[in-house]
């Protein structure tokens, strides 16, 4: 079992390479499975924000959900894609801070 798996594109891969992480680099359609087999071998799992829009919401939310592996999305800077701002969300949700 490895410590850490990245799942996202080639270009931040690498950088999760060069640090010692297992990378998963999908096709187009194949996240789901790419989760699957990160999650089946890895203590943390970091999945890239646009890589995580492609995975089913409910399949996304289990395993982030599951005891293990930790599973956390991560800003993608290739694209800009971001992940949901949590700590906004809970405010609102709080009613600490009201929608614009």
């Amino acid at each position: 079992m490895s410590a850490l798996c990245y799942i996202g594109d080639e270009a931040s891969a690498a950088g999760f390479r060069l640090a010692g992480a297992s990378v998963i680099v999908p096709r187009e359609g194949e996240e789901t499975a790419a989760l699957r087999a990160a999650c089946a071998g890895a203590s943390l799992v970091l999945v890239s924000a646009s890589a995580a829009a492609r995975i089913p919401a409910q399949a996304l939310r289990a395993a982030r959900a599951a005891l293990a592996p930790l599973v956390l999305v991560v800003p993608d800077l290739r694209d800009g894609t971001r992940p949901p701002e949590l700590a906004a969300r809970l405010r609102r949700e709080l009613g600490l801070e009201v929608d614009r």
